[in-house]
């Protein structure tokens, strides 16, 4: 059966996913982590692309990532093939270690992005690993906030920073207030084995009804105004529960009781 042609992203920003063959093990120390990303940070050196998010968890990882000199699959090639010879070197072994191609998602929208970053951070959290986002050495989100970071060098932070505030101190604020917010986005995760569909006109439709009303995607939104828009959205769109939590970030729950609420609203 011939494979899906990959869907290209008009932005070249992509959300990508690799994980082990037979959900195996990709890193067995830390170690391997550490070389994992310093062959990130070589390739990005060249300018093959840049990199806006990682999480690497044992068995898979995350990567939010753009296309440079050179195309998402020959990038994620490039790699992959890197860190595989690495590995069986190591380990005195042979054969596949990822499964399969590279899953990956077209980003084409900042509000996508964003709600993908902290989807990216809270990896570890959903996982049971840590606490907080901060507590976990693995993913990116150091590197945002701190030069003291394990890999202050390796993200293109800066391509975030002015999406939110041209003061850089008033954008690393604003980040940090957004990551902590608790997140129940469902992006492209380990169930997944095909992408999504392509969600972005009822998403610019979401952030234009905010903007109606005075909002960004990022402001904390009063209630009223969230059961008004979300309502207003699915009216239009017809998009499931499902389908509004993923393109507006809000939690699967909350997006259900605000269209019950309004529904009864409708029916007094």
């Amino acid at each position: 059966m011939p494979r899906i042609p990959r869907t290209k992203s008009k932005t070249g920003l992509y959300h990508v996913m690799i994980r082990g063959n037979e959900k195996k093990n990709i890193f067995r120390d830390s170690e391997d982590k550490d070389r994992f990303l310093e062959i990130l940070y070589y390739k990005r050196q060249n300018g093959e692309f840049t990199l806006l998010a990682f999480c690497l968890m044992d068995n898979h990882v995350h990567l939010a990532i753009g296309e440079g000199t050179n195309d998402i699959a020959k990038v994620m090639k490039k790699i992959t093939v890197s860190y595989v010879y690495y590995f069986n070197k190591k380990y005195k072994r042979v054969g596949h270690l990822f499964q399969d191609r590279f899953k990956s998602q077209v980003i084409e929208s900042d509000s996508y992005l964003l709600s993908l970053i902290r989807y990216i951070h809270y990896n570890p959290i959903k996982s049971g690993l840590v606490n907080t986002v901060g507590e976990y050495r693995w993913s990116s989100y150091n590197s945002y906030i701190t030069e003291k970071s394990n890999f202050p060098n390796l993200i293109d932070k800066q391509i975030i920073f002015m999406m939110l505030s041209n003061d850089p101190q008033k954008a690393k604020q604003l980040f940090i207030d957004y990551m902590s917010k608790e997140t129940q986005e469902n992006f492209m995760d380990l169930t997944a084995e095909e992408n999504v569909i392509d969600e972005k006109a009822a998403r610019l439709l979401y952030m234009n009804m905010l903007e109606e009303k005075k909002y960004k995607f990022i402001d904390p939104i009063p209630l009223n105004i969230l059961q008004e828009v979300v309502s207003q959205l699915q009216a239009v769109t017809g998009l499931s529960i499902r389908q509004i939590a993923f393109i507006t970030g809000i939690n699967k729950n909350k997006v259900s009781r605000i269209l019950r609420k309004h529904s009864k609203l409708q029916g007094d």
